[in-house]
């Protein structure tokens, strides 16, 4: 697997990444119809307009088709004075989860934000959602938990966060 930083047109890849990962991720937490009604052609808008403000990542596979991403910066909610990096999204498609693309696109995302001298991180996982288990194997730790609603579903956003960013990778 290659990961590099992803280009304009990627977008399209990333698109596809990002609801086929819900579609599977999410599959026993949001409704089916609101999964079903997830258009590639609507992911890709709000990609190319991501992309203008957000570095973002991507795993190639042997074909050279995007089977992951993930992207970060500044942390945006202003609720974590002692992290101020925040990973926004990794999504990696199911048939190449468990693979260690995980780690890899998440190291891109720790070196943009330790050359901005950041050193804690933050990321929002629901709860409900099982891959959140990656973040506490890196070695993140709960520090708070937000309602929020999507598709009219309630649910729990756990905050995770790392004092020290550069402990998830030694070198």
């Amino acid at each position: 697997m290659k990961i590099r930083r992803a280009v304009i047109s990627d977008a399209k890849g990333i698109a596809k990444v990002h609801v086929d990962s819900w579609k599977t991720t999410y599959a026993q937490i949001l409704p089916a119809s609101y999964l079903t009604s997830l258009s590639y052609e609507q992911r890709e808008l709000l990609w190319l307009n991501n992309m203008e403000s957000s570095e973002v990542f991507v795993a190639e596979g042997k074909d050279g088709e995007i089977v992951g991403f993930s992207t970060g910066g500044p942390e945006r909610s202003g609720n974590y004075p002692k992290h101020i990096g925040e990973l926004y999204a990794i999504y990696i498609l199911e048939e190449y989860q468990r693979r260690g693309l995980g780690k890899a696109l998440v190291q891109p995302v720790i070196e943009q934000l330790q050359q901005q001298n950041i050193d804690g991180m933050v990321v929002l996982g629901l709860e409900d959602n099982s891959s959140r288990s990656f973040y506490e194997a890196l070695g993140a730790k709960e520090i708070d938990n937000i309602s929020i609603k999507i598709a009219g579903t309630n649910l729990n956003e756990l905050v995770y966060a790392w004092d020290n960013i550069r402990q998830i990778f030694p070198t």
